[in-house]
């Protein structure tokens, strides 16, 4: 995961992905008690026994059109629940989302308001006030009702190379 890419927009690496993969941001008690483990995988296509199969590998390499799955495992590591846990990761400069979820939501301007995709608008310089699109995402964010001791999950988004 921490492997320089070959070409990524000419100067981005894998490990620069993995870097800006997961902020969370609760209380410093609920931060302690649950663990977070954020990782990228590439989506690649590989013929096995002569069928293709899609698999998610560690890039070591990525380019423009990749497809790439972001994903930030949680686990409560403490004898008591955790309420109302957020999990915010921003979006790599070098990636747009690929496709919208209702497990979370998402912001368009730089992580100042969250909502739906489908309720967000933003200015563009040439079109005014338009409704936002995947590609304008910088962040995405979860929340968390209720984490019981010892439960954990995973969180994960797609997103594409731009």
């Amino acid at each position: 995961m921490n492997k320089v890419a070959n070409i990524f927009k000419g100067l981005f690496s894998v490990g620069s992905l993995c870097a800006a993969i997961l902020i969370a941001a609760p209380a410093a008690h609920a931060q302690e008690a649950v663990a977070l483990d954020g990782k990228v995988k590439v989506e690649r296509v590989e013929t096995v026994d002569g069928k293709e199969q899609t698999v998610f590998k560690e890039p070591t390499s990525v380019v423009p059109g990749d497809k790439l799955v972001f994903s930030t495992a949680y686990r409560n590591t403490s004898t008591q629940p955790v309420d109302n846990f957020v999990v915010t990761n921003p979006l790599p400069g070098a990636v747009m989302l690929a496709e919208t979820d209702d497990s979370f939501e998402v912001s368009v301007d730089g992580g100042a308001t969250f909502g739906a995709l489908a309720d967000l608008t933003i200015t563009d310089a040439e079109a005014g006030q338009r409704a936002a699109k995947p590609a304008d995402v910088t962040h995405i964010r979860w929340t968390l009702a209720r984490i019981a001791p010892g439960e954990e999950g995973v969180l994960e988004y797609h997103a594409i190379v731009r």
